[in-house]
């Protein structure tokens, strides 16, 4: 069975905490040569290290292709925080930017706020839920045009044509509208971790790139088939949801042609499936896990950045390349381009256009 859809590939470039920016720019840039689709950063509260949403804004003006998705942890934050944050990554990258969302479950991270207990996973990503929703919100809440900066009039923005959100979360509520304009791409790409069962509806209903960990086709079919199923119970169109299975890879070995795939190495806890070989072993994998319908692409975290990643980019994805299975450009400037995403229009200029209420 030949692929019908084009293969999305993305790379994790955290590692080990790094309190300088180049090499996270140095790891983008060559993300960036490899036309992959975009870069993550992870980032916990209960891990040290610079905020990731920050560095990733120090790795835009530095790169001018990647799409740039930062972990962001919805839990203990404002979501209207949140959302112009992602905002503004949005803005300074030029429409690249997405955002991770995660949450926070232990005790200890929630005594760094003190504003609240640790609570279940299935309520932590209900809230997660919502702050996507709010977010996108907020992001519609400017329409295209709103913008006047008329210096003669002294109008900056056409009151008209801002919009309140008026959301009413579990834990929060948002009145609005946002402080920062609507973004290049309208709303910038929400991505979800929807391998545990709390996150899969969430994932479902708000994500457009939807991670998750499989060991075998079967598995990841499955799981996808499940994703667009839910995301179709939601009022979606499935075909806008892309689908990629995360793999944490070690490329230090020879080609070893191991077991098929997943088996050659150990599980590591909370970082997904582990693959053990070389360059070419993983573009093998690569190739017939696409090719047989199961998945929309990969998302993969080198276990040594500076190593594995090179040899992602200059052996599988060339490899690939080769085979005319992955591009070897970007189609456009934005992320959602990249994704085969449309961009979309803003809910309250629709509702005004149609006489209607959002």
């Amino acid at each position: 069975m030949s692929a019908t859809r084009p293969l999305h590939l993305a790379a994790e470039i955290g590692g080990p905490p790094r309190y300088d920016a180049n090499a996270h720019v140095a790891l983008a840039r060559l993300a960036e040569r490899g036309a992959l689709d975009f870069v993550t950063l992870n980032d916990s509260f209960a891990r040290p290290g610079p905020d990731a949403l920050a560095v990733l804004a120090r790795v835009a003006p530095a790169t001018s292709r990647i799409g740039l998705v930062p972990t962001v942890t919805t839990t203990h934050t404002e979501p209207f925080h949140v959302s112009s944050a992602v905002a503004t990554l949005d803005w300074v990258s030029r429409g690249r930017a997405g955002w991770q969302a995660d949450v926070s479950t232990t005790g200890a991270e929630a005594r760094l706020f003190g504003r609240r207990a640790a609570a279940p996973a299935a309520e932590l990503w209900q809230e997660a839920g919502e702050v996507a929703d709010v977010g996108a919100r907020l992001w519609d809440s400017w329409e295209e045009d709103a913008e006047i900066r008329d210096v003669a009039t002294g109008r900056f923005v056409d009151r008209a044509k801002l919009h309140y959100v008026d959301f009413e979360g579990s834990h929060f509520s948002v009145r609005g509208p946002a402080i920062v304009p609507r973004p290049p791409q309208g709303r910038p790409v929400t991505v979800i971790d929807g391998t545990s069962g709390p996150a899969r509806e969430p994932a479902a209903r708000h994500a457009d790139v939807v991670l998750v960990r499989a060991t075998s086709p079967e598995q990841a079919q499955s799981l996808r088939d499940d994703l667009r199923r839910g995301a179709a119970a939601h009022g979606r169109d499935p075909d806008t949801l892309r689908v990629l299975v995360s793999l944490t890879v070690d490329l230090g070995d020879a080609e070893t042609a191991p077991e098929p795939g997943l088996t050659s190495g150990p599980r590591l806890a909370g970082r997904g499936t582990y693959f053990r070989g070389g360059p070419v072993d993983l573009a093998e994998l690569i190739t017939r896990w696409h090719r047989g319908g199961a998945v929309d692409g990969f998302h993969l975290t080198p276990i040594t950045p500076e190593r594995d990643l090179e040899r992602i980019v200059n052996g599988t994805v060339a490899l690939l390349q080769h085979r005319s299975l992955f591009r070897t450009f970007h189609p456009g400037g934005t992320l959602r381009e990249h994704l085969g995403l449309s961009r979309p229009a803003s809910r309250f200029a629709a509702a005004a256009a149609s006489g209607g209420k959002s």
